[in-house]
């Protein structure tokens, strides 16, 4: 069951570590993705030329920024979510987490909101600077100052060119006579008028007479279109504005009438401004800026929340950096402590072979090293522990056997009155329970006659200052006298403090009854010797008397002779009881001879079956039992004291 757990940690810590390694590379990506898009749209809406499909690259990459942010928000949730989850479930090392993942994203938090804000009002400020309405203001009346010189200027050269028309009318220069007169106004008028080319085209002759300064020397002729030649033959005034290699050409054009007929067009002037091509550039510029600053314009809230939704990205990056950053180090720290607590649990469950394999140089490792030392010695501790127990059991066992085959009775009370042993002996000669008896107080057990006496015994080895005590006591337990011999011993620990007694109860009835049975022997075989002693010489007086006088007295010798041997005769039944009593007074003689065992048990078992036929008898015989020397006639004895005690046991 035991590897089973431990297969299952294993397996869920390699879950949990795929787990972390996913969304570390889900956090790389996104952060990637975030800057990636964010740069893209940055320099997207910086191009000086935005079409709508930018524009709409620029909305696509700012909602796919605010699915990022979704995305950092739903894993910065989940990580403190799991983190309050772990901490309710009373996840070891989750209190910890928690302090240390407040304490990184509160000191992060803190400063990132306000350069967040600052950040946000900032570039607030600095868009509504970009977007103010003075720079547009100013590029719109930039480009009405162009509109304006190039309007004012094809109005001077349509006036320049009525002026010359009417001049060519007026005085009939269309004519051919007056062809130099023709040349010298149109050059005094190109002088006059500093303009860049002055052109006259007159249709019967079907050419055109060109005047141009030196510095315009390559302005080019305008070709007019056909709806321009319309207007004009139709007597209107025209002007219109042409690129060319060297700037822009703004030319104005007025019908030539004819003096004749004044309704009649003969002609055209042609009157050409050259605007250089830097300026032409410049304006250009202006214009290209007027049209971007509008377009950007329009893209003012997209670029202001797109800056925002970047600054979110960074803020909520270093805030998931903060927690992520939090929960490493507290797992760093919080990993090795449950190890430890998995290690410490696995020890109070009595397996002293966990260790901790965490190679760290920090103070972390040094509670490891510690750890797994404290745990060697423990180990080393218990294994002495262990042989000390064994050696401790098989001390009491032997203590115990001593006591439960001793043949005297022992209790032991500690210092406060309580048992602690009895044996079995004890419990014999007191007839007692020990199991009723022990862990009690014997004040609670004794009566108060005995309990008297053992405060009285207790006192006197106090008084007397002595360690062992003897007192005979006899005691009537259960209608049974009995004659015991009492040892009280006092208990002192290495320091020699008291620590209870030890009193050893030895009965002496027994020996008692065979000291008198001893005394009564004695006595018997000194009377016998003593009632002997005279008996010898009346017979033998009697014997001599019989064999003297007997035939000497005729008649009255038979009742001699028959008095005599009455004397004789009760001499020797005094004498056989004499012998009877003085046999009773010794210990039989042992005669020991080579004898088979179980025929003299089987011998005595016979006599027994037979004479109670109403009793069960068994008899199993030892096999391979040899012959060996002892009494048959003590041995029969013993046998048939115990087996009429037995049918005397049975019968009652």
């Amino acid at each position: 069951m035991k590897v089973k757990k431990n297969s299952r940690k294993a397996y869920l810590d390699e879950r949990e570590l795929k787990r972390r390694r996913r969304e570390r590379i889900i956090m790389l990506v996104v952060g990637c993705l975030a800057i990636v898009f964010t740069i893209l749209a940055s320099q997207l809406s910086s191009r000086k030329e935005l079409p709508i499909s930018a524009n709409i690259l620029v909305y696509g990459l700012t909602s796919i920024n605010i699915i990022l942010i979704l995305l950092l928000i739903f894993l910065i949730v989940r990580n403190v979510f799991k983190l309050f989850s772990e901490r309710r479930k009373g996840v070891i090392g989750s209190k910890l987490r928690t302090k240390l993942v407040a304490a990184f994203v509160g000191l992060s938090l803190v400063p990132t909101i306000l350069l967040f804000l600052f950040a946000i009002n900032f570039l607030s400020y600095s868009i509504e600077l970009w977007f103010n309405i003075k720079i547009g203001d100013a590029l719109a009346r930039s480009l009405e100052v162009a509109q304006t010189y190039y309007t004012q200027t094809e109005e001077l050269a349509k006036f320049n060119a009525r002026q010359i028309s009417a001049d060519i009318t007026k005085n009939r220069l269309y004519e051919a006579a007056r062809a130099d007169y023709l040349n010298s106004l149109l050059s005094q008028r190109q002088k006059n008028y500093k303009v860049g080319r002055v052109e006259v085209y007159f249709d019967f002759n079907n050419r055109s007479l060109v005047f141009a300064d030196a510095e315009n020397a390559l302005l080019p002729s305008v070709a007019l279109s056909p709806k321009m030649l319309e207007d004009i033959y139709s007597g209107k005034e025209i002007a219109t504005v042409s690129p060319t290699p060297v700037g822009d050409a703004i030319v104005g054009v007025a019908p030539v009438f004819s003096y004749a007929v004044g309704t009649e067009v003969i002609g055209r002037v042609s009157v050409s401004y050259n605007v250089p091509q830097g300026f032409v550039d410049k304006l250009r510029s202006i214009a290209n800026a007027s049209e971007q600053y509008g377009q950007i314009k329009l893209l003012k809230n997209p670029i202001k929340f797109n800056y925002v939704v970047t600054l979110s990205i960074v803020t909520l990056v270093i805030i998931f950096l903060a927690t992520w950053f939090g929960l490493s180090l507290a797992q760093s720290i919080t990993n090795p402590i449950q190890d430890l607590v998995s290690a410490t649990n696995r020890i109070t469950q009595g397996d002293l072979d966990s260790r901790i394999n965490i190679e760290a140089d920090d103070e972390i490792g040094l509670l490891v090293k510690s750890f797994n030392t404290m745990t060697d010695d423990l180990q080393k501790s218990k294994t002495g522990l262990i042989e000390a127990n064994i050696s401790l059991e098989e001390r009491r066992k032997y203590m115990a056997a001593i006591l439960r085959n001793v043949s005297a009775g022992i209790i032991s009370v500690d210092k406060i009155g309580t048992i602690t042993t009895i044996n079995h002996a004890a419990e014999a000669i007191l007839e007692i329970d020990a199991a009723r008896l022990l862990s009690r107080n014997y004040r609670d057990l004794l009566p108060d006659e005995h309990l008297v006496l053992v405060n009285s015994f207790l006192l006197e080895m106090k008084e007397s200052h002595k360690r062992v005590l003897q007192k005979q006591l006899e005691l009537t337990l259960r209608d049974k006298a009995l004659t015991i011999l009492l040892t009280l011993t006092a208990i002192e620990d290495e320091e020699g403090n008291d620590s209870g007694v030890v009193v050893v109860f030895e009965d002496l009835t027994e020996l008692q009854k065979a000291e008198r049975a001893a005394a009564w022997r004695e006595v018997a075989r000194r009377m016998a010797h003593e009632i002997k002693n005279p008996l010898t010489p009346v017979q033998l007086s009697a014997q001599r008397l019989q064999r003297k006088y007997g035939d000497k007295l005729g008649e009255e010798g038979s009742v001699f002779k028959e008095c005599t041997q009455t004397i004789i005769d009760q001499v020797e039944v005094l004498k056989n009881l004499v012998n009877e009593f003085s046999r009773y007074a010794r210990m039989p003689v042992t005669t020991l001879a080579l004898n088979d065992l179980n025929a003299v048990v089987s011998d005595a078992m016979a006599l027994f079956m037979d004479a109670h036929k109403d009793i069960h008898f068994e008899y199993r015989p030892a096999e391979g039992l040899p012959k060996f020397n002892l009494d048959a006639e003590q041995i029969n004895r013993v046998m048939i004291n115990l087996l009429d005690n037995a049918v005397a046991s049975i019968n009652t």
